[in-house]
């Protein structure tokens, strides 16, 4: 992680167009945020719910009395599971230098700078799709060929997707253009969570889960089932066996549809969210709020679903019944992409083996380790994610994503040249 300047500079003028965007201002970006925060209270009150500090855009939302959007603890600040108190986090007072790109604020031409990534990663997944189509129609004796060079990129390109939801999710939770958040993860399973639930299902894991081996310490998690087959059985060291039995059923769940992209958890959320009203009554925003964005949404994705399976059909000289085949193969590449990611973000970082690994390695003495898993990810950024998860949830609004910040200030901590300025400095200061 870096201090170097930021990707994108000030680039912001009062009333005019940014080079983040053609159509968009920063300044009218900020603006529709905020009253997008305003119509969408629920968001901001579970962002406000977060340690650290909350999301300025989302300030001067009351807090929700629902359920599912508080945090759950006693009338002395702990919490109903383990009695401890909600943790405040220690920000660092004074700032040191090498410290302050983690908490310098995203600036709008960043915000839109990664909704324009995400939009260039679906259309770059639109586009792999069609020429994976093109490339059975004009050569049908090489399937395995011609699947693997598609199916190996299109798994890697989903890995970069969910990083960059994550990223978008903590430092741009409103997209530019309300067409967008259609674009942020339709590739996923054949239904899933609409991006509004997917902010507010992430969200809530954050406001329950504040410590990282402490699953739903101050309410209900979305993701404890998650945790509860990797951590069952208690410390690793003397358990290992135990992990056995249900460790590797973890990729399977995520698979079919168990994570926060996934089918099987828009049902979870769904049969949570939104709480009922008083007496018993539906939610009085269920049906003029929540179950549109639903229709709408999966409306988008079956869509996109079908399209892929018309690909499978005329243009490779199959009847309409069997554009399954093609319609699975993507989906099965795009899935191990999607798992993969989100085994590494909500599984691998709340592990204990991991996090007793780090322990005993605060220097990050395993170079090969660190490049290879870098490389898998797509950046030593998106590995820092891995590394640093605590700050991540100590700080999720004013840090947001450790991938985030290693996006616009560098991911090491000193550049080289920045080492090469001390060193130069050194011998000149000795010579004197």
């Amino acid at each position: 992680m870096a201090t170097n300047a930021p990707l994108l500079g000030n680039q912001s003028k009062k009333g005019g167009h940014s080079k983040a965007s053609i159509f968009y201002g920063a300044d009218e970006y900020l603006e529709e945020l905020k009253k997008k925060y305003a119509h969408d209270h629920e968001i901001a009150a579970m962002k406000n719910l977060l340690p650290g500090e909350a999301d300025p855009n989302a300030a001067g939302v009351a807090q929700s009395q629902d359920k599912m959007l508080k945090v759950e603890k006693d009338n002395e600040n702990r919490s109903l599971k383990t009695k401890r108190l909600f943790p405040t986090a220690n920000k660092p007072d004074p700032m040191p230098q090498n410290l302050a790109f983690l908490f310098t604020k995203i600036t709008p031409e960043q915000m839109m700078y990664m909704w324009n990534v995400l939009t260039a990663i679906f259309i770059g997944q639109v586009l792999m799709v069609i020429a994976y189509c093109g490339a059975l129609a004009t050569l049908p004796d090489y399937w395995w060929t011609c699947t693997l060079l598609f199916g190996i990129p299109f798994s890697y390109i989903a890995i970069q997707q969910i990083y960059i939801d994550h990223d978008v999710m903590h430092g741009a939770t409103f997209p530019v253009y309300d067409w967008q958040k259609y674009l942020t993860h339709p590739f996923a399973d054949f239904f899933s969570l609409p991006w509004e639930e997917f902010v507010l299902e992430h969200n809530r894991h954050h406001a329950s889960t504040v410590d990282l081996l402490i699953q739903g310490e101050f309410g209900w998690d979305p993701e404890e089932f998650h945790y509860a087959l990797q951590q069952w059985a208690g410390p690793f060291s003397t358990n290992w066996y135990k992990y056995i039995l249900t460790v590797p059923w973890i990729p399977v769940i995520h698979f079919f549809g168990l994570n926060d992209t996934g089918s099987l958890f828009a049902l979870e959320w769904w049969m949570h969210f939104p709480d009922e009203g008083a007496g018993g009554k539906c939610n009085k925003d269920f049906w003029n709020k929540w179950v549109p964005r639903r229709l709408y949404h999966n409306a988008f994705v079956v869509t996109l679903w079908a399209l892929v399976w018309l690909l499978g059909t005329y243009p490779l000289g199959r009847p309409l019944s069997e554009g399954w085949r093609f319609m699975f193969t993507v989906s099965f590449f795009a899935r191990i992409g999607f798992s993969a990611a989100w085994m590494f973000i909500t599984n691998f970082t709340h592990s204990l083996p991991w996090n007793e690994f780090l322990a005993q390695d605060p220097g990050r003495t395993w170079p090969i380790l660190h490049n290879v898993m870098a490389l898998v990810l797509g950046g030593k950024h998106r590995w820092n994610e891995m590394l640093f998860h605590d700050v991540h949830h100590a700080f999720p609004n004013a840090v947001g994503t450790l991938s985030q910040r290693g996006r616009f200030h560098g991911w090491e901590k000193e550049t080289q040249m920045q080492k090469t300025q001390k060193k130069r400095s050194l011998m000149m200061k000795q010579g004197k």
